[in-house]
């Protein structure tokens, strides 16, 4: 069967079509593969626990902001602290939700200077999860974290003297656990009265 210039035409576009919308959206997964590999755009990486630890110190600074909309108070509970490099430090977030409703909230983060990402690597984070917070409750929300001695011998980051961590809170969809748990609580109150 021959096909003519109109259905070669037509069968060209549609495969175009196809293909660009299979890169759009294996772009999002492979860019953050990428920044978590390379540590491009300061995207720390994560690390079961620290190695070996200089004398030589560096500062982090604690940032934190919250998308238009977020209820929630966000804050570190400390602005920066100085650790050695390669020394595990702990440090803390504080949340508050100030609304009579539970909210739910996913955290992403940043750090800058851009060429200390591939350096900083993260133990534990409450970022690693989502969090709930019930109307009121102010929770205190640890991230463990230590420099990579790497950074002293690396070309572009050897002369970083502080890091900034960043993180910035996204309201999101209640998870499917607490929403039945607010169903179920809702069920029984309205049993009782």
């Amino acid at each position: 069967m021959a096909i003519d210039g109109k259905q070669k035409t037509l069968l060209q576009t549609v495969g175009v079509v196809v293909l660009m919308g299979g890169l759009a959206w294996a772009s999002v997964p492979f860019y953050d593969w990428f920044c978590k590999v390379t540590g491009f755009g300061g995207t720390p990486n994560v690390a079961s626990a620290a190695g070996d630890i200089l004398d030589k110190t560096i500062k982090i600074r604690f940032d934190a902001s919250k998308e238009r909309g977020m209820p929630w108070e966000f804050k570190p509970v400390q602005p920066e602290m100085t650790i050695r490099i390669g020394e595990e430090g702990l440090a803390f977030y504080e949340a508050y939700n100030p609304t009579n409703r539970p909210v739910a909230g996913q955290a992403s983060y940043n750090v800058t200077p851009y060429e200390a990402g591939g350096f900083f690597y993260k133990i534990d984070c409450f970022c690693f999860e989502e969090q709930v917070l019930m109307p009121g409750e102010r929770v205190q929300m640890p991230v463990s974290f230590f420099v990579d001695p790497e950074i002293v011998t690396d070309r572009d980051a050897k002369h970083t003297g502080h890091i900034t961590l960043s993180y910035t809170f996204h309201e999101i969809d209640l998870p499917e656990e607490a929403q039945a748990a607010l169903d179920a609580k809702r069920d029984a109150d309205a049993s009782v009265n």
